[in-house]
């Protein structure tokens, strides 16, 4: 079973409770450990030591948010090479339905050489109980492979 990473911003508390459903369906698909971090929190050392990983932001002006694009430059450096072909996903709340957080997420995990392996969920607002269903989906996802 796999080690996962949930790195995430949340301001309002919708990205949170998405980072917490991921985290809940790894947990009952027999994930052997389940980290979950704040983005401002996280480290170059986790992204290296998990298994796998979920990155999860807001959507705040048609990008990620700060504190995620944060953690990314933060950790860039001691990541390169250490981290190529690592699986991950991303997910993200938003006001309008855009997935431009996701796709920014996306590209700057590809230049860690991360491998993304399933397409994320994208809650408008608070995450309606379906949106909460599809992020422990992902969480079993990403830890059975």
């Amino acid at each position: 079973m796999a080690k996962l990473l949930i790195i995430y911003h949340s301001q309002t508390g919708c990205t949170e409770q998405m980072a917490e459903a991921v985290a809940e369906g790894a947990s009952w698909a027999g994930a052997e450990e389940v980290t979950v971090k704040r983005a401002f929190d996280a480290t170059a050392d986790d992204l290296i030591a998990c298994d796998v990983v979920a990155f999860g932001s807001p959507t705040n002006f048609s990008y990620m948010s700060g504190a995620v694009k944060d953690f990314f430059d933060r950790t860039l450096p001691a990541c390169r090479g250490k981290v190529d072909g690592k699986p991950f996903a991303a997910f993200a709340s938003m006001a309008l339905e855009k997935r431009s957080a996701i796709d920014a997420i996306e590209r700057i995990a590809s230049s860690f050489g991360l491998k993304k392996v399933a397409d994320g969920p994208l809650a408008k607002g608070k995450p309606a109980p379906e949106i909460l269903d599809e992020c422990r989906e992902l969480g079993k996802k990403l830890t059975t492979g």
